[in-house]
């Protein structure tokens, strides 16, 4: 068979969904279905819009399917006969009865070297843990979440200075690349697959508004783990003058302890520390409530109370 024989039913909502989609489509392969969450409403104007995957399956005249909750309501994806189903970043967990009726059953791309960072937020935990390395794993989907056998990996490098934004572009065009290296063995049934080590096994929590808080007891580098990893969407907050202060970048300064924690420091006109519980930071990036992102050097020359007011 070639691969515009088989039935594909493709799974995903966010823009590493897109960029999966948009892989399958230009390598011909036959997507008769897709699946993702119902439109949103965002932003100010309170718009209601489609997801990414959403836009490129109407740009490609591919059919589009949103169930408010999948476990209830599957059906017309049983009607399309797939031949597998293919998800990345769907946003529900896939019922038993849905797992089990793909004639080669369903794979999932997901955003960590499993069986480390099973679950909702794999590369903002990958920034938050401080790896150095993270990737992409191909993997056979079960009712247990993220446990099937592994069929590909894929590392992704992970600098110095990256943030959840950049990462997260690097792991769009991984995902895309890791299942295209695989997925006609796949198909032909060439891949076996392995078993994942249970007692490597770790898990990481779906974020929520209140984990976007910035706790000036964190460990140094723990703090800056965190920033990162929420950087630059959502972004992680402090307190200032009763308001959110987003922090989206800072470095390690020093482990000195100069002020009472909570305090802003000037070193210079362009160089602003931030005193923790354990050390200072450097503030690089920054946006105030309902404002642009900013440097620190346009920061400081905003604030007149700056070194007065303090952060919470």
């Amino acid at each position: 068979m070639e691969k515009k024989d088989f039935k594909i039913v493709f799974m995903g909502t966010p823009l590493i969904g897109k960029a999966v989609l948009e892989g399958l489509i230009a390598n011909n392969y036959n997507v008769v279905l897709v699946v993702t969450n119902q439109d949103k409403v965002t932003g100010r104007k309170k718009e209601l819009l489609p997801s990414e995957v959403k836009k490129v399956a109407v740009e490609h005249n591919i059919e589009v399917f949103q169930p408010r909750l999948i476990k209830e309501d599957y059906a017309r994806i049983l009607e399309v006969e797939p031949d597998v189903i293919i998800t990345c970043a769907y946003g529900q967990i896939i019922p038993l009865g849905l797992l089990k009726a793909p004639k080669k059953g369903c794979i999932n791309v997901h955003g960590s070297l499993l069986p480390h960072l099973r679950g909702a937020s794999p590369i903002q935990s990958a920034l938050f843990e401080g790896l150095k390395e993270t990737g992409v794993t191909i993997m056979e989907m079960v009712e247990k979440m993220d446990a099937g056998k592994i069929y590909y990996q894929e590392k992704v490098a992970i600098s110095d200075d990256e943030n959840y934004t950049s990462l997260y572009d690097k792991m769009c065009i991984a995902s895309k690349n890791a299942l295209l290296k695989v997925l006609d063995s796949y198909l032909l049934g060439e891949l076996k697959g392995k078993e994942q080590d249970e007692t490597q096994v770790t898990f990481c929590k779906k974020i929520k508004p209140e984990d976007e808080y910035l706790s000036l007891d964190l460990p140094l580098e723990e703090f800056i783990n965190k920033v990162k990893g929420l950087s630059y969407n959502p972004g992680g907050y402090v307190f200032y003058d009763n308001k959110k202060l987003k922090i989206l970048r800072c470095k390690f300064y020093s482990h000195e302890i100069i002020k009472e924690k909570g305090y802003f420091i000037k070193k210079s006109k362009s160089e602003l520390l931030l005193q923790l519980n354990n050390g200072l930071v450097q503030i690089l990036e920054v946006q105030k409530e309902n404002k642009n992102k900013m440097d620190s050097k346009s920061f400081m020359n905003g604030e007149r109370n700056l070194e007065i007011l303090k952060v919470s």
